[in-house]
């Protein structure tokens, strides 16, 4: 679907003050502003006008097509329904069980290279993450999906897709993500449980109707942990006083209750002391960011900025076929899993009139926030969002004017739910073009002539809220070639409360009573990088001074030195910005222009490490040593692992902060053609 910003005033202004709660969605600037309300409350008439003026300004998609999906699209909802079928009638299916995550198996190389070379599509799979509760097994199986009738060892759905495990294993020593079902019912019984109903009243908490308990994965604290012998979350607790009311302003501190997921049966319930809850509202809506015990207290949202707008009259420089997308000289495929959220395949670019291949596959494999601060309820704070919440199946229904500006297309995403059926995320995918000012430009002075060059992204991202945080996920691919990730942070902090006077040792005061405990954002990068090929090697590149001497009189002289990283324990490196130190991908078989290998830098951004007893806790999970943290660069040589570059920031106040890294071509120039 694409849709266009309007012209002239727009059908709902976001920031009429007449509007509130749930029929209002404030933003600095928007040409269009559509609310979602919360519970599928039925629409107010702004809300209405605003869809009604969404709807006339939708470019309708183009009649549905008899088309086979690209063999590295997502699954379709039916798909996804024929997966599940297959799955209960498998003999060993046990009832009840936990459908984690439903996604694309993505077909071996080779077949994506046949595909590429003569079309013919190669076997269309699913691979399935499921959870049997009842024997705590974790279950990886493969279903095979093809069209036409049922066989008489298919499943079908109405669609005549049908679907057949051809492949299931129950995988020791692993466990599966917090299901819905599981989150609803640990909040439950956490609400029911006496001794935490006693530590809220004990707080001066009696009315439960609008506290909000969080269940979170664990991260490991001591051996007592390991002793409950149990899949357990580790639920807090924030108090608001309305329906509307920012809870994580009232943090309960000190109160951490025990949850077994499995049975959803409180196992414990600590309380370290009674810190009284924090004396201000929170809100951020502007009718209720004006109470006088609001605080920071606010009298209404900016007024001083005019209009921007942004118009393509003859539409995009895209074309968009289903997931496949082509767009000045970039063509890939835009993927999506419940785990990952936005995959990229096949990024290749258009050289002199052929393709030539860049990455495999790009994504974000894991997200790790670990909190620094020793007191009890926040030294158990330590989740990964994408394998233990699931960021693609978290994804935001993305709102024109609010959270994409401009000439847009969308891509919904299909998921699952906890019985395997697929849930659409309308809008979870926005692509669209940006303008990033000067690429290039020269004066000429001897002449006074002048050229410019603008420089122009496309754009994929997506937008996920993972509790309190909302992360913005961006894809730039540039027009010099450049692919740029960025990962945009904001939201509302994981807060703690303070008694009156106390300063907190490991965090910072955001409000009376009020502070935001030390964490960091972690996030791995996975590149399968394919440069001109998959015979790739990679150089570790600093930028070294030239001995004294006849050969540098002067001592000016420096060398960019590179060093080969031959094997995976030589290849697990820091970043070095003393050193300007990057990493270089080359294929050593493809030579460019100039003689040289052709190769990609890998440019890492604003970094650290955490700063963490490196023989702790922390960097253990299961008994495994979390090493993947320790480096910037870590590189697997085998064909399905690639390379994985992980770009870090850590921040304690909530503006919307970013990290990510670069990868550009460096020696990239068209390959010499002859001897």
């Amino acid at each position: 679907m694409t849709l266009k910003s309007t012209k002239g005033r727009p059908a709902m202004d976001p920031r009429d003050p007449s509007l509130s709660g749930a029929d209002r969605t404030t933003v600095a600037e928007a040409t269009l502003a559509v609310a979602v309300a919360p519970d599928a409350q039925p629409p107010s008439a702004a809300v209405a006008a605003a869809s009604d003026a969404l709807a006339a300004n939708a470019v309708e998609p183009a009649p549905a097509r008899l088309r086979r999906p690209h063999p590295l699209e997502p699954l379709s909802e039916e798909e996804v329904r024929a997966t599940a079928a297959a799955m209960r009638a498998h003999p060993e299916f046990v009832q009840g069980s936990v459908f984690v995550f439903t996604s694309l198996h993505e077909p071996p190389k080779p077949a994506l290279s046949e595909h590429a070379l003569t079309g013919l599509l190669p076997a269309r799979e699913s691979k399935v993450v499921l959870y049997d509760r009842s024997r705590r097994h974790v279950i990886e199986a493969l279903v095979s999906l093809t069209d036409g009738p049922t066989g008489n060892s298919g499943t079908t759905g109405t669609t005549g897709i049908t679907g057949e495990v051809r492949a299931w294993q129950v995988v020791p020593g692993v466990r599966p993500k917090i299901s819905w079902q599981e989150f609803a019912a640990a909040v439950k019984a956490v609400k029911e449980d006496s001794r935490w109903q006693e530590a809220l009243r004990r707080r001066g908490v009696s009315d439960f109707t609008h506290v909000e308990v969080q269940p979170w994965p664990p991260g490991y604290a001591d051996e007592r942990d390991a002793a409950l012998g149990a899949r357990v979350a580790k639920a807090l607790t924030w108090v608001g006083r309305s329906e509307t009311d920012n809870t994580f302003a009232r943090p309960v501190e000190d109160v951490i209750a025990t949850v077994d997921l499995d049975t959803a049966t409180v196992l414990e319930v600590e309380d370290h002391g009674d810190v009284p809850l924090p004396p201000h509202a929170g809100n951020y809506a502007p009718e209720l960011a004006s109470d006088v015990n609001n605080f920071p207290l606010l009298t209404g949202t900016r007024q001083d900025i005019r209009p921007i707008e942004i118009s393509q009259p003859d539409g995009p420089s895209f074309v968009l076929d289903g997931h496949e997308i082509r767009w000045q000289k970039w063509h890939l495929v835009i993927g999506y899993t419940p785990r990952e959220g936005l995959v990229l395949h096949r990024v290749r670019y258009l050289d002199a009139g052929r393709e030539r291949s860049i990455l495999d596959r790009a994504s974000l494999s894991e997200m790790w926030v670990p909190y620094g601060d020793p007191a009890p309820a926040h030294r158990v704070k330590a989740v990964f969002d994408a394998g233990e919440a699931g960021i693609g199946a978290l994804a935001n229904p993305l709102q024109l004017g609010c959270d994409c500006l401009g000439e847009i297309s969308y891509l919904d995403a299909i998921v699952d739910d906890d019985d395997g059926e697929p849930v659409r995320r309308p809008n979870a995918i926005c692509i669209h073009e940006e303008d990033t000012g000067i690429g290039w430009k020269h004066t000429q002075y001897l002449s006074g002539s002048v050229e410019v060059r603008r420089g122009r992204r496309l754009v994929i991202s997506s937008l996920a809220t993972v509790g309190n945080y909302d992360y913005g996920f961006f894809w730039y691919l540039h027009t010099d070639g450049t692919i740029e990730y960025e990962v945009k942070l904001t939201g509302i902090i994981s807060t703690g409360a303070l008694a009156d006077g106390a300063e907190p040792a490991h965090g910072t005061i955001v409000a009376p009573g009020l502070y935001g405990p030390h964490h960091q954002h972690f996030f791995n990068v996975r590149l399968d990088m394919a440069v001109d090929g998959t015979a790739n090697s990679v150089f570790e590149v600093d930028a070294v001074p030239s001995p004294a001497g006849p050969g540098n009189p002067a001592g000016n002289a420096w060398v960019a030195r590179e060093r080969p990283l031959e094997t995976e324990a030589d290849a697990q490196r820091l970043a070095d910005a003393a050193a300007g130190r990057c990493w270089l991908v080359v294929n050593e078989s493809v030579r460019n222009a100039h003689g040289r290998p052709v190769g990609y830098q890998l440019v890492p951004g604003p970094s650290t490490l955490p700063p963490l007893q490196p023989d702790g806790p922390s960097f253990v999970l299961d008994g495994h040593e979390i090493r993947w943290q320790k480096w910037h660069l870590v590189i697997g040589y085998t064909p399905r692992e690639g390379l994985v570059l992980p770009g870090r920031t850590g921040r304690c106040a909530m503006p919307t902060s970013w990290s990510g890294t670069r990868s550009q071509p460096t020696t990239w120039s068209a390959p010499r053609t002859g001897p």
